[in-house]
C-alpha cells in the first residue's frame, strides 16, 4: 500500500493547489491513500467546515491538524460530525473530535493518528508518547489494523525524532508537521517504521513559512506587532510517499515529495 502524506496546507494558495493537483498526484505517484495536514488552510490559521469538506471531496482520505485546530470557532461543533478530520489525540478526554480514525480501503484497513508535541508548544497537552502508544495498542486489539500512520505535530526536531524511535516497529510511519520546512532525513528505522522529521508545507514558495516575506522580516527587524498575510505567487507542494507492506504493517520505502507548481496551477 502506498500512502501520500502532504504537509501543512497554508491558506487559499495552498488549498487551491492541493485540490487542483490531488487527482493527478494520485495517478502519477500510484498512491492508494492520501492524508494531509489542514490546520493552516483557512487564511493561514485553522480550518473551517467548508474547507474541510472541499479538501475531503478532492480525494484526501484524512485531514490532520495541530495547535491551530481551534482558530476558527465554527470547527468546534463540526469536529464531532466528521471523523476524518482529526485533532491531536493528547487533548483531555471530552474534548470535541477525535485523534485517530480507521478507514477501510481496497488493500485493507488504515489507521491514522494525530498527536501534538509539548516542547515549545501551546497549549501544553497530555504526554503524546504514552497516549499514542496506548492508542496504537487499542487499535491493534479492537480494530485488528496493521497499517498505522502517525502525524506528529511538533516544534523541535529532537521530539519528532524521539517519537519516531519510540514507535519504531509499532506503527508504519511517523511523519512530523508544524515547522513548514521539509527535512531531508527520511529513513526506515531499525524495526521497520518509516520516519521523516517534518514533511514541510503546501503553500507559497516565496514566503516565510507561507507568510508575506516583508511583514515577517519587518517584525524581526523592529520587534513591533504586525499582521502576517499569506504570501502569493508560485506554490510548492511538500510531503512524503510511504510504501507499506499490508501484511506486516512495516514500511518498505519512504521518499520525499517536493514540487514547485507553475503559475496558474
Amino acid at each position: 500500500m502506498r500512502i501520500l502524506f502532504l504537509g501543512d496546507i497554508v491558506g487559499e494558495p495552498g488549498r487551491k493547489a492541493v485540490i487542483g493537483r490531488i487527482s493527478s498526484l494520485k495517478r502519477e505517484l500510484e498512491v492508494d491513500f492520501i492524508i494531509a495536514n489542514g490546520e493552516n488552510s483557512a487564511a493561514g490559521r485553522g480550518i473551517t467546515p467548508k474547507i474541510s469538506i472541499q479538501l475531503l471531496r478532492s480525494g484526501i482520505a484524512v485531514l490532520t491538524t495541530g495547535d491551530h485546530i481551534w482558530d476558527q470557532k465554527e470547527i468546534v461543533e463540526y469536529l464531532p460530525t466528521e471523523p476524518r478530520l482529526l485533532r491531536p489525540l493528547n487533548y483531555e478526554e471530552g474534548t470535541p473530535g477525535q485523534g485517530s480514525v480507521v478507514l477501510e480501503t481496497a488493500k485493507g484497513k488504515v489507521a491514522v493518528i494525530n498527536a501534538q508535541g509539548r516542547t515549545f508548544m501551546n497549549p501544553p497537552l497530555e504526554n503524546p508518547f504514552t497516549r499514542v502508544e496506548d492508542e496504537v495498542a487499542r487499535l491493534r486489539e479492537e480494530e485488528d489494523v496493521k497499517v498505522v500512520f502517525v502525524d506528529f505535530h511538533a516544534e523541535t526536531t529532537s521530539e519528532s525524532i524521539a517519537m519516531g524511535h519510540h514507535l519504531d516497529g509499532k506503527v508504519s510511519a511517523v511523519v512530523g508537521t508544524h515547522t513548514h520546512v521539509q527535512t531531508a532525513d527520511e529513513k526506515i528505522l531499525p524495526k521497520g517504521t518509516a520516519h521523516l522529521t517534518d514533511a514541510g508545507m503546501c503553500g507559497p514558495d516565496h514566503s516565510i513559512l507561507g507568510r508575506n516575506v516583508e511583514s515577517v522580516v519587518w517584525r524581526f527587524k523592529t520587534g513591533m506587532p504586525t499582521r502576517f498575510p499569506v504570501a502569493k505567487g508560485q506554490v510548492r507542494l511538500c510531503g512524503v510517499v510511504v510504501d507499506v507492506d499490508e501484511e506486516t504493517g512495516m514500511a518498505r520505502s519512504i521518499e520525499r515529495y517536493n514540487e514547485l507548481l507553475d503559475l496558474g496551477q
